[in-house]
């Protein structure tokens, strides 16, 4: 009875053309969505290519400056950016410290909308005060990206909605369910056979796209990353059509079940993300930027009416700097960057306040991401591509780090009135990016975790008190 079934079943959709419909809506989807990431990839790519070309241009004039300096020739130049200055070096040819995009970053945009990819840190920059965000229109941060975790995360569950929302009530509206129930089969095990039809179809029209996605759009194929983003996908998946599963067998007619399963939709992939980051924004609030912008300037202004003083204290600090200056010729730079370590110190307090309270509300959302299918997914994919909150944070502090390696090693130059030649140019420190480790041992317990409340799902379902309550239906 159950063969016959699922060839009627199959001949059924392929008839009236849900099948077709769906495939070509799903092809589009993936394809547009696949495109729009990686367009967003280029142009990241290309931002990041431009600046650095920029500064080997600079650095080649700043070579040739170098050498005319050392060949004894006079330079048409201000006199604070001739690069035999460590401070115009420090200043005026900084390096590029970029984040790349990973081979996946087309998956999901996450956070690469609000931070930039590229900072150029300087000698007499603040470090804790770097910009790491971008200046982006309102409507975009509105509505977010076009990108493949949108697609899944909330076209998805519509699409499957659409095509099982009334597997059973669509039998007992058009009559033919008494016949169904005079046969020797059991109503779940033949709603439950019917769901599996249509999650087999959309589960390989799924993975057959996501892989051609990734030979056309990735540079490189993790395969790692590549089975556990498809592994989420099928369990994200799996866990919509179990709902619709138990919802075609507790309800009554079909307006109920898309109104019941469009309900909890509404509540999974949009109130409980909004519901959890208004939460954590309630319990942990961010401390004013506002203060602290005015903290700082107050700091800034002591620091600088008393930087002779502060300098005589950095310097008995670091008597290597004052042995090899006899002369004490004091520039405005001695003081200042000596200042700068004294508001630095002053304002660390500060900053670890922010970084506490972000630190308390992402820990809120990873207790209680457990409630929603569609954090977790976001989270997951998110971590798969290279754009979660993780990877920026992981970003910005080996920026901070580089900052203050670029500032340390042209600081010995200024306080030792050391000029820079040429030869010192292959010295300077480079930035490389470190990605964070592989997130595979992270996103398996999130698919077990799809997995199990599916089954729970299943297991309700075919309890015996639910067994008996579905007499009720005939």
């Amino acid at each position: 009875m159950y063969k016959y079934n699922f060839i009627y079943e199959l001949k059924t959709l392929l008839r009236n053309g849900w099948i077709q419909l769906l495939s070509l809506l799903l092809l589009v989807l993936f394809g547009f969505a696949a495109f729009n990431g990686s367009k967003k990839v280029e142009k990241r790519k290309l931002d990041v290519a431009t600046i650095k070309k920029e500064v080997d241009e600079s650095d080649q004039k700043m070579l040739i400056l170098l050498d005319s300096i050392e060949q004894g020739f006079n330079v048409n130049a201000s006199p604070w950016t001739i690069p035999s200055r460590p401070t115009a070096v420090g200043n005026y040819h900084p390096r590029v410290a970029a984040m790349p995009p990973s081979a996946l970053a087309f998956i999901a945009s996450g956070q690469s909308d609000l931070f930039t990819h590229y900072i150029k840190p300087t000698m007499a920059g603040d470090d804790f005060t770097l910009n790491f965000t971008e200046i982006i229109s309102p409507v975009q941060q509105l509505f977010g990206s076009f990108d493949l975790s949108f697609v899944i995360i909330y076209l998805m569950p519509l699409i499957i909605i659409a095509f099982s929302y009334n597997v059973l009530s669509a039998e007992r509206e058009n009559g033919s369910l008494k016949i169904l129930a005079s046969q020797p089969i059991s109503i779940p095990m033949w709603v439950l056979q019917k769901i599996v039809i249509r999650f087999l179809w959309i589960t390989t029209l799924t993975v057959i796209l996501l892989i051609a996605t990734f030979a056309v759009f990735s540079d490189s194929i993790d395969l790692g990353s590549m089975l556990s983003f498809i592994l989420l996908v099928v369990a994200y998946i799996s866990f919509w059509f179990a709902l619709a599963f138990v919802i075609n067998l507790r309800t009554g007619n079909s307006a109920k079940n898309a109104i019941t399963i469009l309900g909890l939709w509404l509540v999974f992939v949009l109130l409980a993300p909004s519901m959890m980051n208004q939460l954590g924004n309630t319990l942990y609030p961010m401390p004013s930027r506002t203060l602290m912008i005015n903290q700082m300037r107050v700091i800034k202004a002591e620091a600088t009416k008393k930087q002779d003083e502060i300098l005589d204290n950095f310097l008995r600090d670091h008597p290597e700097y004052a042995i090899n200056d006899p002369s004490q010729n004091r520039q405005f730079y001695h003081r200042y960057m000596a200042s700068q370590n004294l508001v630095k110190k002053e304002l660390e307090p500060v900053v670890s306040q922010f970084e506490k309270q972000l630190q308390k509300q992402q820990a809120w959302i990873a207790k209680l991401k457990w409630v929603s299918p569609a954090i977790i997914m976001q989270q997951a994919l998110n971590q798969i591509s290279g754009s979660s909150t993780k990877d920026y944070e992981n970003y910005r502090s080996q920026v901070i780090q580089f900052a203050e390696e670029w500032r340390q090693h042209l600081i010995p130059f200024l306080y030792n009135n050391q000029p820079f030649t040429s030869k010192d140019y292959k010295n300077l420190p480079l930035f490389e990016y470190k990605p964070l480790m592989s997130g595979n041992t992270v996103i398996m317990p999130l698919v077990l975790l799809l997995i199990s409340i599916t089954l729970g799902i299943l297991g309700i379902v075919f309890s015996p008190k639910v067994k008996s309550a579905k007499t009720l239906l005939f």
